[in-house]
């Protein structure tokens, strides 16, 4: 579906504020079609769009697209397409660094919004991603869809597939079918709307505690974003 046919999603005009921030600050991303927007929100209240922003975060202990304590201080949310290349650069060379030194001592949060920008065989990868996260192996499907030489690949059925048995997804017929089925793509639908309601226009983009940050940014740049809410979280 191309992102002209959609429908067009209200934005308050405190998440207006926001959709500037992150529509705007990008460091090397990869940008989509513009995407129209609702003007008649102008007239809506003002809110505060930080506070809408970091309401965001699910915090679902049953979120098979996260990593971390569901009680953790700081959320990173993070929108992404398989099929993006910088998104693949984080995925390698930051995310893991992360996990290592702020998910495993109960710090961060790493919630995964699936964004498919980049076509079909991106929503295919979105979609194949959560059916692989319903038998537990999100992860290890993410870190094989994102290895060096997967986009090149390309995300057909077959493939699809194949990643999934690499990811060590035990039942690939359920996998087949979860992909396929409408739960996938009503999971798809709501990241999706999330991110267009909130003004993302590039992957990865990310939110921090509801602070944006844009791009596969280096790790220093997620390790200051990390600190600031932490110790905003502890009211310091």
């Amino acid at each position: 579906m191309s992102r002209s046919s959609r429908k067009p999603l209200l934005i308050s005009a405190g998440v207006a504020l926001a959709t500037v921030t992150l529509g705007l600050v990008s460091w090397q991303a990869t940008a989509p079609e513009e995407r129209p927007r609702d003007t008649a929100s102008a007239s809506a209240p003002r809110t505060d769009p930080a506070a809408e922003l970091k309401a965001l975060a699910r915090r679902d202990a049953g979120d098979k697209l996260a990593l971390g304590r569901a009680d953790a201080p700081v959320v990173l949310i993070e929108y992404s397409d398989f099929k993006c290349g910088y998104c693949g650069k984080f995925a390698r060379d930051t995310e893991p660094e992360l996990v290592k030194k702020y998910v495993e001592d109960g710090t961060l949060r790493i919630e995964w919004r699936n964004f498919p920008i980049f076509g079909a065989e991106s929503e295919a990868a979105a979609k194949a991603a959560w059916a692989a996260g319903r038998q537990d192996r999100f992860k290890a499907f993410h870190a094989a869809a994102y290895a060096e030489d997967a986009k090149a690949k390309g995300f057909g059925e077959e493939r699809l597939t194949e990643l999934a048995r690499e990811a060590g997804v035990p039942d690939l017929e359920r996998f087949k079918r979860d992909m396929a089925g409408e739960e996938a793509a009503a999971a798809l639908r709501r990241d999706q709307e999330e991110g267009y309601r909130i003004g993302v226009r590039s992957t990865p983009s990310f939110l921090v505690n509801g602070q944006p940050l844009a791009g596969a940014q280096p790790l220093d740049a997620f390790a200051a974003a990390i600190a600031r809410a932490e110790r905003a979280a502890a009211g310091q």
